[in-house]
């Protein structure tokens, strides 16, 4: 059964989907947005830890598109058409102010990512965008280099044009399941598999599973290849009961991904990465002095950072942990410093796209016409968002994405 014949049919009802949508609605087209959940913008809701990253404020175009690896040299394009200045405007005309928080990422004012979806929910109200929701689409129809409708159960949709923006993979309790990635193959686009490039890491150690939810500030961790030094960064890392998390973490995962092809990864935590191993010792002699009659395990944790020291205590069996501090040695001395220089993790590996903040993958940049975000291979296809492969780190490059090629997708649809 066919349903009405509209300009513009957008399947998808998240970010880069309501962005698509509203702007080609505001450009005077019949507008028909689909989507399978009951509520538009469920991934949206939980983005930024319920804040919502909305963009990453950096107005130099080149410095912004560093971020995004491999994808660098397509992307000028879409983002000199809309870019994070552009993100500002758009959110601020809809009653939405930014603020922006540490290493340039904005926020929605209010801090509720819920807001960003009832201004993007407002922004298509305005254009008269007919929504569909709580119907999956379950095939995409093209022939002769055109796309001919998107079939529902019995139903089919037709546009004279279709904005693909069904996201990826991460998350996939918000309805990021690959549909997507199915269709377009199908329809004969090649499809990178996606992994989890922005996700936590899975350790082998117990001590670290123990620590679930502490966090340690200004850290340097060093992942290492067969022993081998490979990279090293500094930042905050949080300890949970499968491995390690954080912004650093979530932003060394891809790489960390490329050396478990290569063999062994293990890494170590200097929890003073600003103090040498020499220093350590002293100040570790000087604690001592100022705790003579104590035994070591009384004390421990005034050097160890905080609410570590239990745990971190394990990790020195040689060391009697009943005897007075007056009675440790130098050796010993030397031994917790090396230590809290150097905690040893094993990598077992990434958690899966379930834990994922970003999983890349999707639709080469090659087999796209990055400048109006056409397929090359159906002239009346869109293709936005997660389905496009991109890799970029957390920050709010993610969520610009989306809004740059939503945007542009919508434009020229």
């Amino acid at each position: 059964m066919k349903e009405d014949k509209y300009d513009i049919i957008v399947v998808g009802g998240g970010a880069a989907g309501m962005m698509a949508a509203g702007v080609a609605a505001s450009e005077g087209k019949s507008v028909l947005l689909i989507e399978k959940n009951k509520r538009l913008g469920e991934k949206l809701r939980i983005s930024g830890g319920g804040r919502c990253n909305i963009t990453n404020d950096t107005p130099d175009i080149r410095q912004l598109l560093d971020n995004y690896g491999d994808a660098e040299q397509f992307l000028y394009s879409p983002f000199s058409q809309f870019g994070p200045e552009d993100s500002f405007s758009f959110f601020e005309k809809l009653n939405l102010p930014l603020v922006v928080e540490a290493n340039q990422r904005a926020f929605p004012k209010s801090q509720k990512a819920a807001d960003v979806v009832r201004a993007l929910e407002q922004h298509m109200k305005t254009g008269n965008v007919k929504v569909i929701s709580d119907t999956a689409i379950s095939r995409v129809t093209g022939a002769n280099g055109k796309i001919t409708g998107v079939e529902a159960g019995e139903k089919t949709y037709q546009a004279t044009s279709y904005i693909l923006a069904t996201g990826g993979v991460s998350h996939p309790e918000t309805g990021s399941t690959g549909d997507g990635f199915g269709w377009l193959k199908e329809l004969g686009h090649t499809i990178k598999e996606p992994t989890p490039s922005i996700v936590p890491l899975a350790t082998k150690e117990s001590w670290g599973h123990k620590l679930t939810g502490t966090s340690l500030s200004d850290i340097k961790i060093t992942f290492l290849i067969n022993g081998k030094k490979a990279f090293a960064k500094s930042g905050r890392i949080l300890f949970t009961h499968f491995g390690i998390s954080g912004p650093l973490i979530l932003n060394s995962a891809k790489a960390v991904s490329d050396l478990l092809q290569e063999g062994e990864v293990t890494a170590t935590i200097d929890c003073f990465p600003d103090t040498d191993t020499g220093s350590l010792e002293k100040k570790i002699l000087e604690v001592f002095d100022d705790n003579k009659n104590k035994m070591f395990k009384n004390i421990f944790n005034k050097i160890a950072p905080d609410g570590t020291g239990k745990i971190l205590l394990t990790l020195l069996p040689e060391i009697d942990h009943e005897k007075g501090v007056h009675s440790i040695t130098k050796t010993e001395r030397k031994q917790i410093a090396k230590l809290l220089k150097a905690l040893p993790l094993t990598i077992k590996g990434l958690l899966g796209n379930d834990k994922a903040v970003v999983a890349d993958g999707g639709v080469p940049l090659t087999e796209m016409d990055m400048k109006t975000m056409r397929s090359l291979l159906y002239k009346n296809l869109f293709i936005t968002g997660d389905l496009l492969h991109i890799n970029r780190p957390t920050g709010g490059f993610s969520l610009q994405t989306c809004w740059t090629t939503g945007y542009v997708a919508g434009i020229n649809a």
